[in-house]
């Protein structure tokens, strides 16, 4: 997708309100895209949104507001969305979180597996009707050059918590499923890509170490430099069609060797569904099939 041809293409930006979501929001507004932007905190989606508008000189940025820890809101988002913009374009699950101790959402998981894993499996999954109506389109995961390998019998921490070790499995865990997903989407006309955006100055540090801030503070890029591969894959006519791959720095790149196995993204994805009763939503076509 050319500049131009992103006129009327449909992005969703999940964690639009600030950071490497809210440059990547502007960019594709810059583009002349029409820009959803998914933020959790009314207001400061509503002050984004409004310089957002005013830097791109573009009117056409929504807001919806959904609290991707909640499957019921995640529920509520899709469904939103689906009846807006019943073909969609482009999809960023860009949120993320890392978190120094262990918490549980009001399903019942341990927080960061919910938003960094569960959160963009379940609303792939429930926005792929208007993903395939918007074919060609694009799925791009925000994931991380962070990966430690999964340990299934403790997935989500509750024998020992560390903050540093499952932000890694949870990034891990994504790109696990992003080449899970690209399998499943061959020949709809959707591809599924995930990236590293680099070590981004953004709000995700806000719970790190001091130490981790300090670093943050010293050596950390700018979200704009963040959200350039999220654009390239979102935007360039290069990566029409390409499925499956690891980006940083706007080139294919290889992941860690744990995020190519095959038993682990089957085991992975088996247990998503289960956590999520996704399976409900897969299409029922020959295209996606449980493996």
């Amino acid at each position: 997708m050319t500049q131009s041809e992103m006129h009327g293409k449909i992005c969703l930006v999940t964690g639009a309100s600030s950071g490497i979501g809210k440059a990547t929001a502007t960019a594709l507004a810059k583009q002349g895209a029409t820009v959803v932007m998914i933020c959790r905190d009314q207001r400061k989606g509503e002050a984004a949104r409004s310089e957002i508008q005013e830097s791109s000189g573009n009117a056409s940025i929504a807001l919806l507001l959904a609290d991707l820890s909640s499957q019921a809101s995640i529920h509520q988002l899709a469904q939103q969305c689906q009846a807006i913009y019943p073909q969609i374009h482009v999809l960023i699950n860009n949120a993320g979180v890392a978190l120094t101790r262990r918490s549980v959402t009001v399903d019942g998981i341990e927080t960061t597996f919910a938003v960094n894993v569960l959160a963009p499996f379940l609303l792939s999954h429930l926005l792929l009707a208007s993903l395939k109506a918007g074919a060609s389109s694009r799925i791009i995961n925000v994931a991380s050059s962070i990966q430690r390998s999964l340990d299934f019998a403790d997935l989500q921490q509750e024998k020992r918590y560390s903050g540093w070790q499952m932000y890694g499995q949870t990034k891990s865990a994504l790109i696990l499923l992003t080449y899970e997903f690209a399998k499943r989407l061959q020949g709809t006309g959707v591809t599924v890509n995930c990236l590293h955006p680099g070590f981004i100055a953004t709000d995700l540090g806000r719970s790190a170490s001091p130490v981790t801030r300090l670093l943050q503070r010293l050596f950390a890029s700018s979200p704009e430099k963040g959200a350039a591969t999220s654009i390239h894959l979102a935007s360039s006519p290069e990566v029409e069609g390409i499925t499956g791959k690891f980006f940083v720095k706007s080139q294919e790149a290889r992941s860690s060797q744990e995020t190519y196995d095959e038993a682990a993204s089957l085991r992975l994805w088996d247990i998503c569904v289960q956590l999520t009763g996704a399976s409900a939503f897969l299409p029922a076509d020959e295209n996606i099939q449980n493996q």
